[in-house]
């Protein structure tokens, strides 16, 4: 039997605005709050309005941010004895220009999902109240992920950027909102996000082999791979539970590895597959439940991916200690009486 996966330390969520800082001091505060690693350069035109929510951790920086039109440019030695970052960057809202001045420039809009290296040299070119969500990571973890040196990369045609998409939106949409997390759980889903991306570098790295070739890194990514790949399944699943036919082999698929990778993923978390596809159509299956005023059993079974009606209403039961109808009764009187 695995043992229980160790908990990441906890994190604590930060929210910074620009406003917090009095106007002629507000473009060196927010450079040191948001773009230590670059040269900022906000809009003459327009006064700097910017926030940002962030969790930082031992092993990596997330933040989500919005911010009035600006540019910023990358390739400037800093002097701090900071270990080097490199950014994955998801574009949820507004444009970006890169290197729009000089040289070609590359138009990103909302949905672009990239990896920019700080080191290079490059013009940023960010609209008005453009809004990312992004994690910095370790250059040397980054390296060792793919294998090589990155430079900047699309990563929107990656196997597993919807996966590493949905996780970063959901993780700033969480973060935009405080009070939802406590501070483990924020480190929880800051370390999933985290082994997701380096799962994906992975791929990435290794483009053309076998998905279960034994990796030549050694086993020093091990434990991220197997977080990264969990995280993917579970995204995943919850797409697609309602699928009837989803099974092992697909999900596998969907999460970038081969079946047996996927097996080891869950493992190591003390989990099974159909186990964990069970658990999501379940309480899915419970949230529609409290939702509706009327129940119809056998449609909401079949809504949620199970086959038989018989089975659905013996697996809530033996989840929940009450059968579907009496689980929906009991809802609806306490919301009756305000409960």
């Amino acid at each position: 039997m695995p043992s229980a996966p160790a908990l990441p330390p906890p994190c604590v969520l930060e929210h910074r605005h620009s406003g917090d800082v009095e106007p002629a001091l507000r473009r060196d505060a927010w450079r040191e709050v948001a773009h230590w690693q670059v040269e900022f350069l906000p809009s003459p035109d327009v006064p700097l309005d910017a926030d940002m929510h962030m969790l930082r951790s031992s092993a990596a920086i997330f933040g989500s941010t919005r911010s009035s039109a600006y540019d910023m440019r990358t390739g400037f030695h800093r002097a701090e004895p900071l270990e080097e970052l490199v950014v994955i960057s998801l574009i949820e809202a507004g444009d970006l220009l890169l290197n729009a001045a000089p040289g070609e420039p590359r138009h990103m809009g909302a949905g672009a999902l990239g990896l920019f290296m700080p080191r290079l040299a490059g013009h940023y070119r960010w609209s008005h109240h453009a809004r990312q969500a992004f994690i910095d990571l370790p250059r040397r973890e980054v390296l060792a992920a793919l294998g090589r040196e990155p430079g900047n990369l699309d990563l929107s045609r990656c196997a597993l950027a919807p996966a590493l998409a949905g996780q970063l939106g959901h993780l700033a949409l969480l973060a935009r909102r405080p009070g939802q997390l406590d501070a483990v759980e924020y480190a929880g889903l800051l370390e999933g996000v985290r082994s997701l991306a380096l799962l994906a570098l992975r791929n990435l790295g290794r483009e053309g082999e076998r998905a279960d070739a034994p990796d030549p890194r050694g086993a020093a990514l091990q434990d991220h791979l197997h977080r990264g790949r969990h995280a993917a399944a579970v995204h995943f699943m919850r797409r697609q539970a309602h699928h009837h036919g989803l099974d092992a082999a697909a999900i596998a698929q969907g999460a970038g590895c081969s079946r047996s990778r996927l097996y080891e993923a869950f493992a190591a978390q003390g989990q099974t597959v159909m186990g964990t596809l069970r658990e999501i159509r379940l309480q899915h299956a419970r949230g529609l439940i409290e939702q509706g005023p009327r129940l119809h059993v056998g449609a909401l079974s079949w809504r949620c991916g199970f086959v038989s009606q018989s089975d659905f209403s013996k697996l809530f039961r033996a989840r929940f200690g009450l059968s579907p109808t009496e689980w929906h009764q009991r809802a609806w009187a306490d919301a009756a009486h305000g409960g």
